[in-house]
């Protein structure tokens, strides 16, 4: 599915994974966050997703009236308070694609899958 925005000049239609990528890129520059993460459906595993693959950790879903709904699967930093890191997140997110897209952030969803130690 894709989002639009209409003007005076036209229609600009903006893909999904073009929102995911910018917002995966806003989520890993936050404090607390590792990286994005990726659960293996077959083995139960959590892997760590390097930068070029920040989509997979990232679900964008738009609906009819042009509000996004952002899902992320992160690994957060471990001793760093959880409920510091998802409001931050959610705050930097929300701000970034909405000035990004000029679309309404509507919800944003955290799933914290898992929690490394960084010496």
């Amino acid at each position: 599915m894709r989002g639009y925005i209409i003007n005076e000049n036209g229609r600009i239609l903006i893909d999904t994974d073009v929102i995911a990528k910018y917002a995966g890129i806003a989520a890993v520059e936050c404090f607390g966050v590792v990286g994005m993460a990726m659960v293996s459906v077959k083995d139960g595993l959590v892997k760590l997703l390097k930068r070029e693959s920040l989509t997979k950790g990232v679900g964008i879903t738009i609906s009819g009236n042009d509000r996004i709904t952002v899902d992320f699967h992160i690994i957060t930093v471990y001793g760093v308070n959880i409920s510091t890191i998802s409001e931050n997140l959610i705050d930097t997110v929300k701000y970034k694609v909405e000035e990004f897209t000029g679309m309404h952030v509507e919800k944003v969803n955290i799933f914290v899958e898992g929690v490394r130690v960084i010496d």
